[in-house]
């Protein structure tokens, strides 16, 4: 039988409730799976959420239900939802901050690297976003040191800058999540 490297570990996905980015968010939770981590996919609400595709995901939890011990990681996924949706949402911060004090991965890609920023866990820390002047102003603000490259490491906390990184997203988080002791 061949070990997956995830086997019992749970990673929420994080979305905006509608525009989340499709493959942002179904190339890692597909990944992810393979692996055999179980996902999680979270939202402001519950039900059916459509990416800026079209693709269809049921939200399983609400951020607020969500409770950092539960979780190997969080994942923010991002698109054009995130800025209104995520961005300033008290209790993803709140969870965000939990899971970095507990020295647990924490990820985000496109526009969600604002929400880490937001989130006040980005001090000195390098990350990338989706490039636009919101949020290169949220990583500004929240003393992030901006890199322009499609993945940023820095400890446990990794950024991507959008869709055409997922994959590599998905191989960084995988290797970060390989080293939980399950």
């Amino acid at each position: 039988m061949v070990s997956k490297k995830l086997q019992g570990l749970k990673v929420a996905l994080v979305i905006a409730p509608e525009a989340f980015r499709d493959e942002e968010l179904f190339v890692p939770k597909e990944r992810f799976e393979q692996e055999g981590a179980e996902t999680v996919v979270a939202s402001t609400k519950v039900g059916e959420a459509t990416g800026m595709l079209g693709g269809k995901t049921m939200v399983q939890s609400t951020i607020r239900d969500l409770k950092s011990s539960d979780f190997a990681a969080v994942v923010v996924i991002g698109g054009m939802g995130s800025p209104e949706h995520l961005w300033d949402n008290s209790e993803l911060h709140q969870l965000l901050q939990t899971h970095v004090k507990a020295d647990k991965p924490v990820a985000a890609i496109c526009l969600s690297g604002a929400a880490l920023a937001n989130a006040g866990i980005l001090t000195d820390k390098q990350a990338t976003v989706w490039e636009c002047p919101e949020s290169l102003e949220a990583l500004k603000n929240g003393k992030a040191n901006y890199v322009k490259q499609p993945v940023v490491q820095d400890g446990k906390i990794i950024t991507a800058n959008g869709p055409d990184a997922a994959e590599e997203f998905a191989t960084a988080l995988i290797t970060e999540l390989s080293k939980v002791k399950v």
